[in-house]
């Protein structure tokens, strides 16, 4: 009996390690930038790793007041860009502590 308990007690120990390594995973990556680009680095936009958006460059050269649409396509495909990296980039780091489990809606 005293050896279940003892398991069950450093299994406990054992989330709780991985809790806070997760914990602190997820700090970093909010902590991180992020950039995508388009139209060949017309348009650069930043986000962070909360996908949040901290920045939109946009070239002057390409700003053509005949032709927004371009320029907005180009500013949500930086922007897509962008999150995107955001995204496996959170993947490769949370990963690591779903290995082998098959969680719906995690990550």
């Amino acid at each position: 009996m005293r050896g279940g308990m003892g398991n069950m007690n450093n299994m406990m120990k054992q989330v709780q390690k991985m809790q806070k390594k997760i914990q602190q995973s997820q700090e970093e990556l909010l902590a991180m930038v992020f950039e995508g680009t388009a139209g060949g680095g017309m348009v650069t936009v930043t986000v962070t790793g909360g996908k949040v958006v901290k920045e939109v460059k946009i070239k002057e050269e390409v700003v053509d007041p005949d032709d927004i649409e371009m320029l907005q396509d180009l500013i949500v495909a930086a922007t897509n860009d962008a999150l995107k990296k955001v995204d496996e980039k959170a993947n490769e780091t949370m990963g690591q502590f779903t290995k082998g489990l098959n969680i719906p809606g995690l990550f």
